[in-house]
């Protein structure tokens, strides 16, 4: 394994959108079915073929568990006015409380785990989590959403992190997306969360126009390029790669907080989702880590790494 650094982003895939929509929220029952797709295919002949086998029936059971659930709270008017007032996101994380549509999603996918094909410590994870109680579960969602996971109950969190992105990619597909305003940098507009991936697209109307993807409700949102996603420099921006590996996953790091991101070129591969594609390309990480950058997009697919 070797790595290339470039200073520079491929200049034939520079966007060429005068004005592409900085927003683009979410389709829940296709976004997780797709992933699935997507899993179940890097799974062939991959090193990591059982953890992706069972993260895509996880993101199977994501998509197919939402076929009549109750409908989430709405934002309150009032809320949305001050989001949008403020330049905060509508949908506040740290406020946080399970109402019905949660409940019903939570325990729905507790019982689609229960029927999965998973790895001894998924299933021990699994039983503890059924067995814990209402205040237990309260931590491990809260730890969740502070993107805070006890390197000691990885497993268990990435089960309540599954319902969490289910829950909350429902509630931003009912946001308004032109109200959706910049909120800083490495932070979603819908709910302030962190990007799993930034993305070179693909989709018409934003043809080579990168845009962040977050890892909790699955919101798009447009950022410049050769720019650092976490802390916004435009100095010492490299992006590495595994050679070899045809271009279409790089990291973008930044000299200056020491972090990075990776980038996937839809361009290349239309099929590349910013949550399988992060997971099945460890290697990058490890890589990157080697060159002393700190992982600064969130997975909760990848904690620990």
């Amino acid at each position: 394994m070797s790595r290339v650094g470039s200073p520079e982003p491929d200049p034939s895939l520079i966007g060429h959108v005068a004005k592409p929509p900085f927003a683009r929220l979410p389709d829940p029952v296709r976004l997780f079915a797709t992933r699935a797709e997507r899993f179940r295919w890097l799974a062939d002949g991959h090193p990591l073929a059982p953890y992706l086998n069972f993260l895509a029936d996880l993101s199977a059971a994501q998509s197919a568990i939402q076929e009549g659930l109750p409908e989430p709270e709405p934002v309150p008017a009032d809320a949305l006015s001050r989001a949008q007032a403020h330049k905060m996101p509508p949908l506040d994380r740290g406020k946080f409380v399970p109402d019905a549509a949660f409940t019903a999603t939570f325990e729905r996918l507790l019982a689609a785990a229960d029927t999965m094909n998973m790895p001894d410590v998924a299933r021990a994870a699994l039983d503890r989590l059924k067995a814990a109680d209402a205040a237990a579960r309260e931590a491990m969602i809260q730890n969740v959403l502070a993107d805070s996971i006890p390197v000691e109950a990885i497993a268990e969190h990435v089960l309540v992190a599954a319902p969490l992105q289910v829950h909350f990619t429902r509630l931003a597909a009912r946001l308004n997306a032109k109200s959706l305003q910049d909120v800083g940098d490495g932070a979603c507009p819908s709910c302030g969360g962190a990007p799993s991936a930034s993305l070179v697209e693909d989709w018409q109307g934003a043809g080579g126009v990168r845009y962040c993807a977050c890892a909790l409700c699955g919101t798009d949102w447009n950022y410049v390029r050769a720019r650092c996603t976490l802390c916004g420099s435009t100095k010492s921006i490299r992006f590495q790669e595994v050679e070899g590996s045809g271009g279409t996953v790089k990291a973008e790091t930044c000299d200056e907080c020491r972090g990075y991101v990776k980038v996937l070129y839809r361009q290349r591969d239309n099929a590349l989702d910013p949550i399988a594609d992060d997971v099945a390309t460890l290697g990058l990480d490890l890589l990157v880590k080697e060159l002393g950058f700190r992982r600064g997009a969130v997975n909760p697919f990848l904690v620990g790494y």
